[in-house]
């Protein structure tokens, strides 16, 4: 007979009791950084081939955008992403992890969908904002986090929007697992930004 799983509340108690000091141990030996001609690159390409440049420039966020956007908006308005949902499928060797013991943190992947806020952009200086955003959403190439141009649902219809996913070919991509397994990663990882725990 199956076991009853018994329900948690996750504390602040639970949280400082797998908290440890980590020293960051820098950039993976033998990683490659975006440059700025490379930034400058995605800005070009996620701006020509935008799908409607005579609107609003909307920018999709389902996690830490929401509350450290960290961009000027103008307006704002909740959505929903269908063909993409939430996942604890970003390997994370850094930050809340180590190459010992890997931590996850949420991106966004395909299948399922996921709720998340449209902010509107001033779309008098995209390039500048475009640049701040990718220069925060991913750093070492290829790219982990991609920008892409998705299709968000609203109360007043669909809704081109910029976001960002998860590189599937990325040697970082955790792929689908079980909530078991995820809890489990969560519950030992810790890095110099903290614990998995934490940043569940």
């Amino acid at each position: 007979m199956p076991s009853k799983i018994r329900k948690l509340t996750l504390t602040a108690d639970h949280i400082a009791r797998i908290h440890k000091v980590v020293q960051d141990q820098g950039l993976t030996p033998g990683a490659e950084l975006h440059t700025d001609a490379d930034y400058d690159s995605w800005v070009e390409q996620m701006i020509r081939t935008h799908p409607a440049s005579t609107t609003p420039t909307r920018l999709f966020a389902y996690g830490s955008l929401i509350w450290k956007p960290e961009i000027e908006h103008v307006g704002e308005q909740l959505g929903i992403a269908r063909g993409w949902h939430r996942s604890f499928c970003f390997r994370m060797t850094r930050f809340r992890g180590t190459p010992e013991q890997p931590g996850l943190m949420m991106a966004l992947d395909r299948g399922g969908q996921c709720q998340g806020l449209l902010y509107d952009l001033p779309n008098d200086n995209l390039e500048s904002q475009f640049g701040k955003l990718f220069r925060r959403e991913f750093t070492y190439k290829p790219a982990n986090s991609m920008p892409r141009w998705i299709t968000v649902e609203t109360a007043s219809g669909a809704i081109p929007a910029l976001t960002f996913v998860m590189n599937r070919a990325s040697a970082l991509y955790a792929g689908r697992q079980s909530l078991e397994a995820v809890a489990d990663v969560l519950a030992r990882a810790c890095g110099h930004w903290g614990t998995g725990a934490e940043y569940l």
